[in-house]
């Protein structure tokens, strides 16, 4: 990636979006020697513009490690934060570029995480991924170990979790959900055979903003398992965890 010198000017700008973490926009100069734009924030999104030296551009917002900048024809496009890392002051000084924040946050649009807990007296571990569909909504994909004294299982169960306020440090949550359990019994004396049943879920938890991109999440979450006999078991569990957002 070419060496870029920019020439830094605080603009009194109100912001145009509420995901960039300053209180003011950015605007510099390039002169050396331009600034590619993707069309969308990563390298996977092809160059649509390349602004060229002179030219001043405004910096509005940021996705993680993209900077969404704007140029003077009104063109829009993202910017790797490598990139801007490495443009100049006119004193010679490096810009710095504000570190990720809970308000970078509502601009996700996956995350990850591995939580431990307890699973109708088993121990569970599990690990999830999740799309962001709005601030407030997403869809998760769980994958869940339970370690029991008479048998072991797996469930693989999918959520759709509405954060309340988003925008907290520390946000309640409801989780609905829907999945398959996977059991498969211990050696007993009494020959056991395995069973794979439907289950649904309802929840509520809390998630908090460590730092950077780290959260804390824990939840309780309350199942009803559809077994094959006319006996539906509810199956209480909790677990807490951490997990990271880009």
């Amino acid at each position: 990636m070419r060496k870029l010198a920019l020439s830094l000017l605080i603009l009194q700008l109100s912001m145009a979006d509420s995901g960039f973490c300053a209180e003011r926009a950015l605007a510099v100069v390039i002169e050396d020697p331009y600034i590619e734009l993707h069309s969308g924030p990563g390298r996977g999104y092809p160059i649509f513009y390349v602004a060229e030296r002179g030219e001043q551009i405004e910096v509005l917002k940021r996705r993680t490690d993209w900077f969404k900048i704007r140029v003077r024809h009104g063109e829009e496009g993202w910017v790797n934060d490598t990139q801007l890392a490495r443009t100049f002051q006119l004193n010679g000084e490096p810009i710095e570029l504000p570190g990720y924040s809970l308000a970078d946050y509502g601009e996700r649009r996956w995350e990850f995480g591995v939580l431990y807990g307890d699973f109708g007296g088993a121990n569970v571990v599990s690990t999830y991924g999740a799309f962001s569909m709005t601030e407030n909504l997403s869809v998760e994909l769980w994958l869940s170990d339970m370690l029991g004294r008479f048998s072991n299982s797996q469930l693989v169960n999918v959520n759709i979790v509405h954060m309340l306020f988003p925008e907290w440090r520390a946000s309640p949550f409801f989780t609905l959900g829907t999945g398959v359990i996977h059991t498969e019994p211990k050696g007993t004396i009494v020959a056991t055979t395995d069973r794979t049943d439907n289950l649904a879920h309802v929840g509520v938890g809390v998630r908090t903003y460590i730092t950077r991109r780290l959260l804390f999440r824990a939840e309780y979450k309350t199942y009803v398992v559809f077994t094959s006999r006319d006996d539906n078991q509810e199956i209480s569990e909790w677990k807490a965890g951490f997990s990271f957002f880009f």
